[in-house]
């Protein structure tokens, strides 16, 4: 079958991904098939197999690409814990604010990644959360910070940053700067010293 006229890999590969993404956070991966993926773009379903083998690989695919770029955007600073906790906490919600739909697949599509597929993702997520874990653990050596559990506060300071991306809507009553700087405090009073 011919390509679709105006169809580009350029143009369409990533069109079909942003619909992929759309549609499974929206609708969720189990709902959404290819030929709606297809619609969606405006090619034929046939077509998607030029962009991506199969509906699993596509879900991987964002999954794990989102990973790798924030993994690449974060760097842990030098210094004190209590400003790489800070640095940490406000890079997560700058990198994320705009990414809601990947935020969303990402915790709640991993059940239906399949057992490879998982455990390359959950790698990439460990590398992440023990970012966190050493800025925390720095920080409780140091006196800095009172954490009984620094894998536990991890975890917690993970989920309460990533829940701003299910409320967060640009031009409501706070602004980005309003929104990190509240998750800081939150953040800080969680792990200080009583």
């Amino acid at each position: 079958m011919a390509r679709k006229q105006g169809s580009h890999a350029d143009i369409t590969g990533p069109k079909v991904r942003q619909a992929a993404l759309a549609l499974f956070a929206r609708h969720g991966f189990a709902a959404v098939s290819m030929r709606r993926i297809a619609s969606e773009v405006g090619v034929q379903a046939g077509a998607l197999y030029l962009y991506t083998p199969d509906k699993q690989t596509l879900l991987f695919d964002l999954m794990r690409a989102h990973l790798v770029e924030l993994l690449a955007d974060w760097q842990v600073p030098d210094g004190c814990a209590t400003a790489a906790l800070e640095a940490f906490t406000r890079h997560h919600i700058r990198f994320h604010l705009d990414r809601s739909d990947l935020v969303f697949i990402a915790y709640m599509e991993l059940r239906n990644l399949e057992p490879e597929n998982f455990r390359v993702i959950e790698g990439l997520r460990k590398i992440y959360e023990d970012q966190l874990e050493s800025i925390l653990k720095r920080g409780v050596a140091a006196g800095d910070f009172a954490v009984p559990d620094t894998k536990l506060a991890t975890l917690a300071i993970i989920a309460m940053l990533n829940g701003v991306t299910t409320w967060f809507r640009e031009g409501g009553r706070l602004d980005r700067g309003a929104v990190e700087g509240i998750y800081w405090d939150m953040v800080r009073k969680a792990v200080a010293l009583e």
